[in-house]
């Protein structure tokens, strides 16, 4: 008899832990039992002798196909990845110098990598060190493998991905060369699609029609280079969301640091990136030289109060001192000396109670290794940090991250019992927005949300929106991935706020905008959604005619116009009576304290009940063709 191979017998063990485990899970299932994994893995591992325990996708990959539905969200490694109801895929262009080099001589004291710098091989503000980075690298920058390498490791990892929206990493990628730009995006929308395109128009098509979703794409820019020839470049790709680098809000900072460009080119590129359809994050850096503790604290409050600002979302990054900077030789000098650990976690905390609720926090703090960084942020979990010292201020973080409905089950194990409809409007960079979202009040938890937009005065540069036009800038409901075709009543996906929230927008265009037409800048992946909705393509927007066939029988709820809400007001409307056709009743206003509401900012709650066996109960104001 001949000699078995050590490597094919521990390969066979595996298998058959493997094996073991997912018929205890699935056994655990039809049972109705919970089942520890790590303790699960544990056990069967030493039963069969294994020095190691079986990998998680592995485990994954032995489910059967009856049993995935059920097991998956069970078994997905980081739930957090999906648990916004999209699956993000982070992807890098090639390395580039940036921009400005050319006109100021030198890029941002702070910003390490790129080709001249230590980190050669990495793009742009990246160490090449960063997960992202390094997916990059393996895949040679090329566009179509991280797309697809990406998604793979996804998949393997329990998570749906139906739904993707695309990050589009690595410095000022407007900057390009039309040519490259054409290419990257193409192979980005072939990735989903499987199909090879020629051009970017033939890509989206065939990516519109495809069974993964691209229901976005957000691109990294600069004020500099997002000028109305680039915005319009970008609703070509199918760009939904743009990054701006903002860093300061303080002219003698933006100067000080080489950053390129003005203060005021940032609020003039707000204005027209909104204008134009656009959600728009803003990049923020404390921490800077000669700036000090009050002058960062000052500059969040200027911020989040100023109309020119308001931005949409907004990512927190502190000064983090790297070699091969600006500020990594004024740090050697002794010029530059970066906050103590606990000053800073103060600060993010201040920071994040100024958060408005119409605001999401994307980020806190970049995503390099700390072995790279010379001087700053010390622990790798500031945002968890800041929000347990909040607890100790007493305040809360209420942006659209911290209450959303998948991170909320996730992290607090809480779920929504009333839900509401909840309207809050402000003004921000010439414009009249809306912000409304199905809400937990009690709770504190945000099932879904839609911003519109009444453009300002001076219009638009987009010929789809001039006129009497209204732009829905982003329709978002969260939770847990549910795929484009299937149906969760466990979940809060295709349950049907999303049509809900559209309702209300049309309603609020057409009486209280004053609009004949609303258009939607809606990702490729979604545009049938909007067609169901009766919307037709309109250029790079979904849009529709707005003509009433509603039966509301009480038209004086209307709020007149942005200015008319008053400061600190929280608006009620009672949802009695909305089902059997009877009058809505009378907007009831309650004043509240010091402690309110932020300046133009009004709040409307529609009552929604929950039935017993899970499913909701939908009170609809009314109807538009």
């Amino acid at each position: 008899m001949g000699k078995t191979n050590p490597k094919d017998d521990a390969a066979q063990l595996m298998a058959r832990t493997v094996s073991e485990i997912v018929s205890t899970l699935i056994q655990a299932h039809e049972e109705g039992k919970d089942v520890n994994l790590n303790k699960l893995k544990c056990a069967v591992s030493s039963k069969y002798g294994l020095k190691s325990q079986p990998r998680l996708v592995d485990i994954i990959a032995a489910v059967p196909q009856s049993y995935r539905t059920v097991l998956l969200p069970k078994l997905k490694a980081k739930p957090v990845r999906t648990a916004s109801g999209i699956a993000v895929v982070a992807v890098m262009c090639k390395p580039h110098r940036c921009p400005h080099i050319y006109v100021t001589g030198n890029v941002c004291m702070y910003c390490p990598g790129g080709p001249d710098s230590d980190f050669e091989y990495s793009t742009q503000s990246y160490t090449g060190y960063e997960p992202t980075s390094m997916r990059a690298i393996r895949a040679r920058y090329d566009p179509f493998v991280q797309a697809r390498s990406r998604i793979k490791q996804l998949q393997q990892l329990g998570h749906s991905v139906d739904k993707v929206e695309y990050i589009v990493m690595g410095g000022t990628f407007m900057s390009l060369p039309d040519d490259y730009r054409d290419y990257f995006i193409r192979n980005l929308h072939d990735a989903l699609s499987g199909h090879t395109s020629c051009n970017v128009a033939e890509a989206v098509y065939f990516s519109e029609r495809s069974r993964i979703k691209c229901i976005g794409i957000t691109i990294e820019t600069r004020p500099d280079y997002c000028l109305p020839k680039h915005l319009s470049e970008m609703l070509l790709y199918g760009c939904t969301r743009l990054e701006i680098g903002v860093q300061s809000v303080y002219e003698d900072v933006a100067r000080d640091t080489n950053r390129g460009h003005t203060v005021k080119a940032v609020c003039e590129t707000f204005h027209s990136a909104k204008d134009a359809g656009f959600k728009v994050v803003a990049h923020m850096m404390p921490d800077l030289p000669n700036v000090g503790l009050e002058r960062d604290i000052q500059q969040f409050i200027e911020f989040f109060e100023n109309p020119d600002f308001r931005a949409d979302g907004l990512k927190i990054y502190p000064t983090l001192v790297i070699r091969g900077t600006g500020i990594y030789e004024l740090w050697k000098k002794g010029e530059y000396k970066s906050y103590p650990a606990d000053v800073l976690v103060d600060l993010i905390a201040r920071i994040l109670a100024l958060v408005p609720p119409w605001t999401r926090v994307y980020r806190v703090q970049r995503d390099i290794p700390m072995p790279l960084v010379s001087s700053g942020v010390e622990h790798g979990n500031i945002r968890e940090l800041a929000l347990a010292r909040m607890k100790d201020f007493g305040t809360k973080c209420r942006d659209v991250r911290t209450r959303e409905v998948g991170i909320k089950d996730l992290h607090e194990k809480v779920k929504p019992n009333q839900v509401e409809l909840v309207r809050r409007d402000y003004v921000a960079n010439g414009g009249w927005e809306t912000f409304l979202s199905y809400e937990d009040p009690i709770q504190d938890i945000l099932i879904g949300l839609l911003r519109l937009r009444k453009c300002s005065e001076k219009g638009t540069f987009r010929p789809e929106l001039l006129g009497r036009t209204s732009i829905v800038r982003e329709l978002h409901v969260y939770g847990s991935v549910v795929p484009i075709s299937a149906r969760d009543p466990t979940k809060f996906q295709h349950q049907g706020f999303g049509i809900l929230l559209m309702e209300e927008a049309e309603r609020i265009a057409k009486f209280e905008h004053g609009s004949n037409k609303i258009a939607v800048i809606s990702g490729v992946g979604t545009r049938n959604y909007y067609r169901k909705l009766g919307y037709n393509l309109d250029g790079p927007y979904m849009s529709k005619l707005l003509t009433i066939v509603s039966t509301c029988h009480d038209q004086n709820l209307q709020l007149e116009s942005a200015e008319g809400v008053q400061e600190g007001v929280h608006t009620t409307i009672s949802a009695k009576g909305l089902l059997d056709g009877r009058s809505r009743g009378q907007l009831k206003m309650k004043k509240r304290g010091k402690n309110g509401t932020r300046k133009s900012l009004a709040e409307v709650h529609i009552g929604h009940r929950r039935r017993k066996k899970g499913t909701w109960k939908k009170k609809k104001c009314c109807h538009f063709a």
